[in-house]
């Protein structure tokens, strides 16, 4: 793999100035590999030093594996984008919609005006949301009793919609959804699903929702940004025996699995000389499918876990079938038309179909949208492209 000191430069620098503990950043072109920095520490005070092979939670990156297994079902037929879910999920036939609370602070729900789709859930535009960036739905929660969605208990998905389908986009649990859609209509658990599907194929040997032995040695600690900007150890893990898989943020992985995954989508659904997504599949997901509607800035409502979060404040921002798409060109980085998401951890990732470059960034730190790792994604990305010109 090409050495880039300059890349190397900026990367070490964060971790010596102790913006962050410790990174894995890769990037590759259609052609192959094109960078690996490995910098810092799994976990302060005085972890192991970081390796490539490091496994992170990377939490919603998820989103987009499950979104491709859920199309792989599509493609052959057991799933279909604009049906009612409820033919497969029966538990979505009669969702309601939650308005507000009463005067003596009950909630007020009604019936949805319309079925839910796949697509919507697809496009995060079915009416879930996140307690994290929703006061009603933590609201909600909490009047009712249900579990946050990490807790990965099936009581967590029983949260009403905030509109109808079809109305907005809101970031929410609608993933989760997909993966149970999986599951019903292939037969099989969600992990059991990725690994025969995707992680068999694309050579991902180290992503699993469970963490082996092997995977424990590996494992990087998260850290929580502290008022003063320092960084503390957190005890932190998604439930190893939980009542579902979570298929919307519960994987473990490291930075190269996912870029394997990543250029899936770079070379028109080949990997390792097979054609593990057909190429109209990745036209279909790589663009806008929620029309005229928007991605909107994520409004914190639990300040721990994350900033107030939005890529590209000012630009229009649509989602395709598993990722957000930019409209417009990013100075020194990505082009219009490119693919990305991120996990709460503080991992990023983004894929360019049209210069055929990806990339991926990993740490472990809370809150979400940390500005340190935030500018640190930026200076990489554009680092890699210069690299490349």
């Amino acid at each position: 793999m090409t050495s880039r000191p300059d890349i190397d430069a900026l990367l070490r620098r964060a971790t010596e100035s102790g913006d962050v503990p410790g990174v894995v950043a890769m990037a590759a072109t259609a052609d192959g590999p094109a960078y690996e920095g490995v910098f810092g520490t799994r976990a302060l005070p005085a972890g192991p030093a970081m390796t490539a092979d490091s496994v992170f939670w990377i939490a919603s990156m998820t989103k987009a594996i499950t979104s491709t297994a859920a199309m792989l079902l599509v493609e052959r037929g057991k799933l279909a984008l604009d049906s009612p879910i409820a033919e497969v999920l029966p538990a979505l036939a009669s969702p309601q919609v939650l308005e507000g609370f009463d005067a003596a602070g009950k909630p007020r729900l009604r019936p949805a005006r319309r079925p839910i789709t796949l697509r919507h859930l697809m496009t995060h535009t079915a009416g879930f949301g996140y307690d994290i960036w929703n006061a009603d739905l933590l609201r909600y929660e909490e009047q009712k009793g249900i579990p946050g969605i990490i807790s990965c208990e099936n009581l967590a998905l029983t949260m009403p919609l905030t509109f109808d389908p079809g109305e907005k986009w809101e970031y929410g649990i609608n993933i989760d959804w997909i993966g149970k859609a999986v599951e019903a209509v292939s037969g099989r658990p969600l992990g059991a699903f990725f690994e025969e599907n995707l992680f068999e194929p694309l050579g991902m040997k180290d992503t699993a929702f469970k963490l082996a032995a092997g995977h424990r040695t590996r494992l990087v600690g998260m850290h929580a940004r502290q008022a003063d900007d320092s960084l503390q150890p957190m005890p932190f893990e998604i439930p190893q025996e939980p009542e579902f898989q979570m298929g919307g943020g519960g994987l473990y992985g490291t930075a190269g699995d996912y870029l394997a995954f990543e250029r899936l989508f770079l070379d028109g659904g080949r990997a390792n000389g097979r054609q593990v997504l057909k190429p109209e599949t990745v036209q279909a997901m790589s663009q806008n499918q929620m029309g005229a509607l928007d991605v909107r800035l994520l409004r914190t409502a639990i300040p721990p876990y994350s900033n107030d979060a939005e890529f590209f404040p000012g630009m229009v921002k649509k989602w395709g079938l598993g990722f957000m798409i930019n409209t417009e060109r990013v100075p020194g980085g990505r082009s219009a038309g490119s693919l990305a998401w991120a996990g709460l951890g503080n991992t990023y990732f983004w894929i360019d179909p049209a210069k055929r470059i990806a990339g991926v960034i990993m740490t472990q730190i809370v809150p979400f949208a940390d500005a340190k790792v935030l500018d640190l994604f930026g200076k990489f990305e554009r680092a890699v492209y210069a690299s490349l010109a």
